[in-house]
């Protein structure tokens, strides 16, 4: 961890990303290359007149940008995933395509099984889309997580569980999504999103939640652009000192709030309901109401963005009519919907699209193979025998980080069984 903290403050220009703040795909990079601590210097030609020069100089047109350049390489119309591939951080590096346990989504449940089941002898691979870390990862201080009474930000929980997974054996890549699952010749056989394929003897969904979006035109065109899911230093560094607005009644939204008040911004909190209390933990909402730069609505939603190049300003309505508010950050976390689209027609799920698992399915979830086996879903196990759900994904979790890391560690214990027996 202190090799790693040392290249980071001295390596940096190893790596250098050129492209505008105002581009989606260079703030793609810039997560992925933060989020998976990748040393690296930004270079801003909007902003930098000399960079601006120095690419006319070395023949590179505005419209190949963002670049990357690592030595003598120069990346043009560089992508999070090419540039994954040039690192060597991808699936297509690893020796081999069949483990005993592959992990999709590197959250903290995805984290504590392969935590636990490299520690204990399985061949282990984590997948995730973005970066490791999921949600939590992205969260600017987890005060309610045991053992941290003073607090923990989410990218460190995340990175020291990295370190600990790597330390015991696991392999762990990204950017690579989870696209289908299937059953081949004994094996579940998940189909990434590039189109090839990973074979494991028991997997374990931790694709968690994605956060809804809010209806209003022009979301698409700000988002990356004024508008984040997330709270961290690298969105509060967009917009340091300015006004913004954070949008949400839970606890994300109120650690955002007090993030970025404490950062220098004033903050808008705008909620939906009458009651700030209704859904967040009451030591947030005591810190909220009495922090002077936050000021709270009630009984408010967003109607409307507006902005040039990005985010200048967002109307809302509430009970007393129209307000614009002038901001240079919305910030969104309104809740969140379950990534379990890759395990379409392979598992049973609930009304809402979350997973069932054990206890919650019902005869009717389970075909012929179950009666063959001759037993019932095992802990965590889902409708498809050696498929495993964990975290926000599944079907009544507690949606909190100590349960995501609790329900990761024991459903090991399951794959242990499931692949103890005679297939």
């Amino acid at each position: 961890m202190a090799r790693r903290a040392l290249l980071l403050s001295s390596a940096a220009a190893s790596l250098r990303l050129v492209g505008s703040r105002f581009s989606p795909e260079t703030r793609r990079i810039r997560e992925y290359l933060t989020r998976s601590r990748v040393p690296h210097e930004w270079l801003k030609p909007d902003e930098d007149a000399t960079i601006e020069a120095l690419l006319q100089t070395s023949g590179v047109d505005p419209g190949e940008l963002p670049i990357v350049c690592t030595g003598d390489t120069v990346m043009r119309r560089v992508t999070a995933g090419s540039l994954a591939e040039y690192l060597g951080l991808t699936v297509a590096n690893l020796p081999s395509r069949t483990f005993d346990l592959v992990i999709a989504g590197g959250g903290p449940a995805g984290l504590a099984a392969a935590v636990y089941g490299a520690s204990e002898g399985l061949r282990t691979l984590v997948l995730d889309m973005v970066a490791v870390g999921g949600q939590a990862g992205s969260s600017s201080r987890i005060e309610n997580y045991l053992g941290f009474p003073t607090g923990i930000s989410g990218d460190e929980l995340t990175q020291r569980a990295l370190v600990q997974a790597e330390k015991f054996g696991a392999h762990l890549t990204s950017p690579c999504a989870a696209a289908a699952l299937r059953e081949e010749s004994g094996h579940l056989v998940v189909r990434l999103s590039d189109g090839s394929d990973v074979a494991a003897r028991a997997i374990v969904a931790a694709t968690g939640a994605r956060y809804r979006r809010l209806p209003v035109d022009r979301l698409e065109e700000f988002e990356g652009n004024g508008v984040y899911y997330a709270a961290t230093p690298l969105e509060a560094g967009l917009c340091p000192g300015a006004p913004v607005v954070v949008v949400g009644g839970g606890n994300s939204a109120g650690q955002a709030a007090m993030f970025l008040a404490e950062s220098g911004s004033c903050v808008t909190l705008i909620i939906r309901g009458p009651d700030l209390g209704k859904n967040m933990s009451r030591y947030l909402v005591d810190r909220i109401e009495a922090h002077a730069g936050v000021h709270v609505r009630l009984n408010t939603q967003v109607t409307r963005l507006d902005g040039e190049r990005s985010l200048g300003a967002i109307q809302v309505t509430s009970p007393d009519g129209e307000t614009v508010i002038r901001c240079a950050g919305l910030f969104s976390l309104i809740g969140a919907e379950p990534s379990s689209d890759w395990l379409s027609g392979c598992a049973a799920l609930d009304e809402n699209g979350f997973v069932l698992t054990d206890l919650s399915l019902d005869d009717e979830h389970l075909d012929n193979s179950w009666q063959i086996a001759g037993r019932r879903p095992l802990p965590f196990e889902t409708s498809r025998p050696g498929l495993f759900a964990v975290g926000d994904l599944r079907s009544g979790s507690m949606k909190r980080v100590a349960a995501a890391v609790g329900e990761g560690s024991a459903a090991v214990r399951s794959v242990h069984q499931y692949l103890a027996f005679d297939h």
